[in-house]
């Protein structure tokens, strides 16, 4: 209840702003601020020119202080100008660049309409036909790489999965886990925020947000010390579809398809200073079955038996997600901003198939059973924030004052019954997670050599879990509460976080920028056995940890012509979640049981990495080079143990190596012809765990040689005439090693055609995915001395689709308000199966 007053006072603090705060921003001088428009129309056709740059200069100036792209009707605009003279320079691949110097602005007439700006092509360009200027898919910048996904046709109808899929240095397994340059992890954002839902079950929430919604993603792999330092993988951020234009807009889009039907309502209002937008999306998943083989052979203790089961499952998903964003900017110096974002989702199995248990000792113990099983998975939640910005009179000089309350509800209902061996059991999981931040960041343009940022954060995090598991008989009938097992379980966690960044400007292109971060972190977890009765084996005890972490960040840069090079050093913690600290055992899956350990450290991984960006007429390359050790590598240990007299296979999470990764990365764009795009994305990283003496004798040997994993990506884009385009993409990930096996390799390849009509507002496009393979094989092995245990799956991905869009709305373009900092957690680690906040059912993708 304290934390939620704390964000109303924050917001009633941001309405009163603008009486604490003057007109001005502070300063002396004139508080009235305009704009600068225009239109960029083509000399020869008279036509507009759209994705034109237009960039603002002070007058006589040679360091561009904003820049926009025009609309399709050529149209620009730059707001919030105070008075002064300026330059206006238009340029475009193919065009001549158009200077307007000087523009002048003053109080008494603070607007500046330069009405048709014309522009005329270049000698080599009055030969071509056509002029095509679109924005690029994949956009190298100077902290992170872009991918526009809203340019990517063979996304439409799919889900947050689906694009990740073709991010670079992104990839995806079977399961959904996202890995960056291979490591899981990794911290995901939607519009720069963390969503609740994401918390507990990442791989689940991704596949509700439909891949309409999605604009772009931003992919960090060094982030600087303003980040969080959690995630030692890096940052990704998912940017959900804005219109930052006058007037009413909104688009409608979906996809109907053999495997998942979608639909997205976009809807937009901006006038004046005051925008609004709502955006809601969902999508169904007809019903997949997949087929599982296990094998698992347990030889120690005196006891040699094996395993072995044929399974399938079938699966059916749905999601859906909206949001509403409001904001007002008082005047040029004081705005406000505020989200709230809803999410619910879920899906079912049902399935079952034959066990076979084989005493290798005594063939008279032999059995045969069948089994069945069914999960009911849902989750839902809300992520609120406010922003309040206040600039002052100096360009730069900014403070943002954000917070947040995310919430998730998890629930987790499972059966599985058994004709022999295993006693069959329900189980229900219920899960609450609040997450509080309140955070404060500033920024000041000291002089033209030094920037100055610097900030604090504090989230507060209250996670509930209640585990009741009964026993039932083979027709799951007659329920009895089975005390040992069933648990409350109360996490709390309390991040401190305050930062320092430096940006410096050096002679000769140079630029250095250097931080630092100290986090203070405090966890409390208070383990119950609420119907203890005496006997409960799992009474356990509560737990508290606390510790400080210094993160140092720097990037030094050199500015070659249009090429950059860059080096810089990272290091990043990863904090255990709770689904790797809760001690209790997760007895959903007999015969692979799992449990966590409250007394696991973070992971420590430092990074440095060498990375050059070269632009070569239309084509871009970017090749980088880095070595990354990790500490307290965090793992899961799977022995053979004894539980209530039959030998079962339990995995344990321990911080058990360091592991050291040396790695190349490459990605590339060219244009061989005009109308065709190709890229290619490749990743190459060594895995070389040293483990630790205490856990030495659960592996072979053979786990510690050093690997190479690999992710590749390729695709074309072809655009054709009469407004067809076409592209087909392909990627393959490599198998994944752990110290005790490896998870199995992934690829995938598809290819789509959209035609556009309506001027470019409406189109319909085909998707085929996997067109010649119903199925596709993967396989998991795990072994230590003493067991061996495999997966064998087969899994439907085949699907063939119809996608559709609509555009409407008559609005002129504007120049997007600076990009609110807002929260930004980026933290938390996820764990094992992600199946929920508490210990979980078992979960079949």
């Amino acid at each position: 209840m304290k934390r939620i007053l704390l964000l109303t006072i924050m917001f009633c603090a941001a309405l009163t702003a603008r009486a604490q705060f003057p007109v001005g921003g502070g300063g002396a001088g004139s508080s009235v601020v305009g704009r600068i428009s225009g239109t960029v129309i083509d000399s020869l056709t008279k036509k507009p020119v759209d994705y034109a740059t237009v960039s603002l200069f002070k007058s006589g100036g040679k360091t561009p202080i904003n820049g926009v792209l025009t609309d399709e009707k050529g149209n620009f605009k730059f707001d919030n100008i105070r008075a002064g003279s300026y330059k206006v320079a238009v340029s475009f691949l193919g065009y001549q660049t158009k200077n307007i110097d000087p523009v002048t602005t003053t109080a008494s007439k603070p607007d500046a309409g330069l009405g048709n700006i014309i522009v005329a092509p270049t000698a080599r360009a009055l030969k071509e036909v056509q002029i095509v200027g679109q924005q690029a898919l994949v956009e190298n910048r100077i902290d992170k790489i872009v991918y526009n996904a809203e340019k990517d046709l063979t996304a439409a109808g799919g889900n947050a999965t689906d694009v990740l899929q073709k991010v670079p240095l992104v990839s995806v397994d079977m399961n959904g886990n996202v890995a960056l340059r291979g490591d899981q992890n990794v911290r995901v954002l939607i519009n720069g925020r963390p969503s609740g839902a994401t918390s507990a079950s990442l791989s689940d929430v991704l596949k509700t947000i439909p891949a309409d919604q999605i604009k772009s993603i931003e992919v960090l792999t060094s982030p600087s010390a303003k980040y969080d330092a959690e995630g030692s993988g890096g940052i990704i951020n998912i940017i959900t579809k804005t219109k930052n234009a006058s007037g009413i807009s909104g688009s409608v889009s979906g996809g109907v398809g053999t495997r998942q039907n979608n639909g997205n309502i976009n809807f937009n209002y901006n006038k004046n200073r005051f925008n609004f937008s709502t955006n809601i999306g969902g999508n169904a998943g007809w019903p997949q079955t997949s087929y599982t083989d296990f094998n698992q052979t347990l030889n120690a203790n005196g006891v040699n038996q094996r395993n072995t089961n044929s399974l399938s499952s079938e699966v059916k998903r749905h999601g859906i997600r909206g949001s509403v964003t409001a904001g007002y900017e008082f005047n040029g110096f004081n705005s406000i901003n505020s989200t709230i974002a809803v999410n619910d989702g879920g899906f079912n199995t049902n399935g079952g198939g034959t066990y076979r248990f084989e005493d290798l000792l005594n063939s008279a113990n032999n059995l045969n059973y069948t089994g069945r099983s069914s999960n009911k998975n849902k989750f839902s939640g809300f992520d609120w924030n406010i922003d309040y910005t206040h600039k002052f009179k100096k360009q730069g000089h900014e403070i943002v004052v954000s917070g947040q309350w995310s919430h998730s509800d998890i629930k987790t209902d499972y059966t599985n019954l058994f004709t022999a061996l295993y006693n069959s059991q329900k189980a229900n999981n219920n899960g609450k997670n609040n997450e509080y931040t309140a955070q404060a960041d500033y920024t000041l343009p000291i002089n033209k050599v030094f920037k100055l940022e610097a900030g604090g954060k504090t989230i507060q995090r209250r996670i509930n879990s209640s585990y009741d598991i009964y026993t039932v008989n083979s027709d799951g009938n007659n329920p009895v509460l089975d005390t040992e097992n069933s648990n409350l379980y109360d996490y709390t966690q309390n991040v401190y976080a305050g930062y320092g960044v430096f940006t410096i400007t050096l002679p000769k292109n140079y630029s250095v920028l250097a931080g630092a971060r100290l986090e203070n972190t405090q966890i409390e977890g208070d383990p119950q056995a609420p119907y203890a009765n005496g006997s409960n084996s799992q009474t356990l005890q509560p737990f508290t940890a606390s510790y400080n972490t210094f993160v140092p960040s720097l990037t030094l840069q050199k500015v070659i012509g249009s090429n950059t090079l860059k080096l810089s050093y990272a290091k990043r913690i990863q904090r255990p979640s709770l689904q790797v600290l809760n001690p209790f055992i997760n007895r959903a899956n007999q015969q692979s049981q799992s449990v966590g350990n409250p007394n696991l450290a973070p992971e420590i991984s430092q990074t440095v990495e060498l990375n050059y960006n070269a632009f070569i007429k239309s084509s871009v390359v970017n090749f980088s080079v880095y070595y990354k050790h990790t500490g307290n590598l965090i793992e899961g240990i799977a022995s053979p143990v004894n539980d209530n007299g039959v030998v079962i296979n339990r995995t344990v999470q321990n911080n058990v190596a360091e592991n050291n990764s040396m790695g190349a990365s490459f990605f590339g764009s060219i244009n061989p012809i005009k109308p065709l795009t190709i890229r290619a994305n490749i990743n190459v990283f060594t895995y070389n765990p040293t483990v630790y003496a205490a856990y030495a004798g659960f592996i072979n040997q053979d786990a510690l040689k050093t690997r190479v994993m690999s992710t590749m990506f390729g695709s074309a884009t072809l655009n054709l005439p009469k407004n067809f385009i076409f592209e087909a993409f392909a990627f393959n990930n490599s198998q994944r090693r752990t110290i005790q096996g490896t998870s199995p390799a992934f690829g995938i390849y598809a290819f789509g055609l959209k035609k556009q009509f309506a001027d470019k507002k409406a189109s319909i496009g085909f998707n085929a995915v996997q067109p010649f393979a119903v199925n596709k094989s993967f396989k998991q092995d795990i072994s230590s001395p003493g067991f061996t245990q495999s997966f064998n799956s087969r899994i439907p991905f085949q699907s063939f689709g119809i996608t559709f869009s609509y555009s409407f709305g008559k609005i002129s373009f504007s120049n997007p308000m600076q990009k609110k900092k807002g929260v930004n957690n980026d933290d938390q680690v996820q764990g094992g199966d992600q199946s929920g906040v508490g210990g979980g059912g078992a979960q079949q993708r």
